[in-house]
């Protein structure tokens, strides 16, 4: 028997994700060479019911990553290519005019590409403003408006969205009201030597092997309502929130060093965040209880785009990411 305060039915739930997530990294291991802290922030936020933007340059396998993950998990999946000319019909759908039976014409919704499980918006920082909104509506509601009349999205949705940092040009920077809504931003670094060199050999040889379904959307549902019931120690909500407040340059909570580095800090939806991610990150690892180590393993993609630095920072080459882990570190020190 379990010490955990959760019910019996519950521990044997958290076992069980904890063994479909190492089966899934398994498959993911088959075409995707190392990325396990990326594939591990993109199961976080899944089980999390949250949404992921990924930053890396191009040619890191992020479309194959994310088209692989939903093979895995038996979900629909659509990739949209995000252009200046993209306009929200062409994301959400549209009204067509049908021939129906005897002659008579009506209008029929056509389904946009937005009503898949998981959508990857690919460089969501080169469309306008206008249908940037349209994404963050049905990210945001999981649901779409069109010509007045509103359609739901199912369920699980999942929104993986990619930006190029090397080329600026023709982007519309995403407003940070939009970024707020991303739960992580998740870096997608180089591989490693041995890295590349295995990615030379599995990508120029034969047909890249099919996955395994592991998982079906209903079973993601239950793992993510699961996710929630995760217990969460006192210590650590007064973390999260420590944290978060130590982020705002005019707050007295904020350390002297921060205050020339950074403009705006984050808001209380990066501790609703830290805390989901917390839970959700333990329940993975087969904890009954969220511990300090999964706070602190999800604290720099919850605040790296939500820690907006200035032209000091900038000009000394200190990057947010470079501010939200010396926080950690240091509160982290402290506690």
């Amino acid at each position: 028997m379990s010490n955990s305060p959760l019910p019996q039915d519950d521990v044997a739930a958290i076992d069980e994700l904890r063994k479909v997530y190492v089966q899934l990294c398994d498959e993911l291991k088959k075409i995707i060479v190392g990325q396990e802290k990326v594939v591990e922030q993109l199961a976080i936020c899944l089980f999390a019911r949250g949404h992921a933007l990924l930053m890396g340059v191009p040619g890191l396998a992020k479309t194959l990553l994310i088209s692989r993950l939903a093979e895995t998990m038996s979900l629909s999946f659509s990739r949209i290519q995000f252009t200046p000319d993209l306009m929200p019909m062409d994301i959400t759908g549209t009204d067509i005019l049908q021939e129906l039976p005897g002659g008579k014409r009506a209008f029929e919704f056509a389904k946009g590409p937005v009503f898949a499980n998981i959508v990857l918006a690919d460089e969501i920082n080169r469309a306008p403003a206008k249908t940037q909104a349209a994404m963050l509506e049905a990210m945001q509601e999981h649901k779409v408006t069109v010509a007045g009349r509103t359609y739901t999205l199912d369920s699980p949705f999942f929104v993986l969205a990619t930006q190029n940092p090397i080329e600026q040009e023709g982007t519309y920077p995403l407003p940070e009201a939009q970024l707020d809504r991303f739960m992580f931003m998740i870096g997608v670094d180089y591989p490693t030597r041995a890295e590349e060199i295995a990615i030379a050999r599995t990508t120029t040889g034969a047909s890249l092997p099919k996955l395994e379904h592991i998982l079906h959307g209903p079973k993601v549902i239950a793992f993510q309502e699961l996710v929630r019931r995760v217990p969460v120690p006192d210590h650590i909500y007064e973390f999260a929130v420590d944290l978060v407040r130590k982020t705002r340059p005019a707050s007295n909570e904020a350390p002297a060093w921060l205050k020339p580095l950074v403009s705006w800090g984050a808001g209380p939806r990066a501790v609703q965040y830290l805390i989901l991610g917390a839970k959700a990150r333990a329940a993975l690892y087969g904890s009954y209880m969220v511990r300090m180590e999964d706070i602190m393993e999800v604290a720099e993609p919850v605040l790296r785009h939500r820690v907006m630095t200035t032209f000091t920072a900038e000009s000394d080459g200190i990057s947010s990411r470079d501010v939200a882990k010396r926080l950690v570190e240091e509160l982290a020190k402290a506690g």
